[in-house]
């Protein structure tokens, strides 16, 4: 019996630090990627921050291409309030040149939708104009694989769900890069809208690590590549940044992740993604 009881035990125990594993470890990935594109001390000082590379680029004016879905497109604000506009205009005042932003966000667009539209070539040559194309894609996918499902069964699902968005993700971006290779490609982090009472806040705030870790490896991927660390912004201790549908960003949800955005163009140096 006693041997028998052991034996639940480190079966017990084996399984709990799987799951923990399976949840915590993509958070400790993220951790390693951000510090691995710290620069030395003498990178350091040959480094140039991605502000200052848009400064000294050899053009009159920047070319700033949004793709995406309803964060893209400002849902949840005034117009012209989106947080793209915002980046834009901050850009603007930061390079002393004119920034012409091209909103292509659609409220309810899923990584596959966009992946597809640009297959299509429709948006070739915006690619290939742009300087910095701003990507923001994945939450309706899991929105709507979510929808209706109980604990168990949305993380049963997560893993072909999100097999499903890094293969979208991967060819997005590796058509971008093609048609555009000197382009600064910017993805977001996905946030948790959830208050921390809700039933499912703890469910989200463990999965979206596994999810994000994704993004960062996408942008690891690249040479001119930032994620934004969109979760600094948006969490359970600043719901004051949603609008009164709880999941899309008001006004000053949407100034806060602009400046968040601002921020790591001023920290981050080009070659050094993530």
């Amino acid at each position: 019996m006693k041997k028998f009881l052991i034996f639940v035990l480190v079966v017990t125990s084996c399984i709990a630090l799987g799951v923990a594993g399976w949840f915590y470890y993509p958070k400790y990935q993220i951790y390693k990627m951000k510090n691995a594109s710290a620069p030395s001390v003498e990178a350091e000082k040959r480094s140039v921050s991605y502000i200052d590379y848009v400064r000294q680029l050899n053009k009159p004016e920047l070319k700033h291409l949004a793709l995406g879905d309803s964060i893209i497109r400002g849902i949840g604000a005034g117009e012209n309030e989106s947080f793209v506009d915002r980046f834009s205009a901050m850009l603007e005042q930061q390079t002393n040149k004119p920034v012409v932003l091209q909103n292509e966000g659609v409220a309810g667009m899923t990584s596959s939708e966009l992946n597809a539209l640009l297959q299509t070539g429709k948006l070739d040559e915006s690619i290939q104009k742009a300087d910095i194309i701003t990507i923001n894609i994945g939450g309706n996918d899991i929105i709507h694989s979510v929808k209706n499902r109980n604990y168990l069964q949305a993380i049963q699902s997560f893993d072909g769900l999100q097999a499903a968005f890094v293969d979208n993700l991967a060819q997005i971006t590796t058509k971008v890069n093609e048609l555009n290779p000197k382009a600064i490609v910017v993805l977001l982090e996905l946030y948790n809208p959830l208050e921390p009472g809700s039933e499912l806040y703890s469910l989200a705030d463990q999965l979206l690590p596994k999810w994000n870790v994704k993004l960062y490896e996408a942008a690891s991927r690249f040479s001119s590549s930032i994620v934004i660390e969109t979760t600094k912004v948006i969490n359970g201790k600043h719901l004051q940044y949603l609008s009164e549908d709880g999941v899309h960003p008001n006004a000053l949800g949407y100034d806060a992740i602009s400046k968040q955005m601002l921020q790591q163009f001023q920290n981050q140096s080009v070659g050094k993604p993530v």
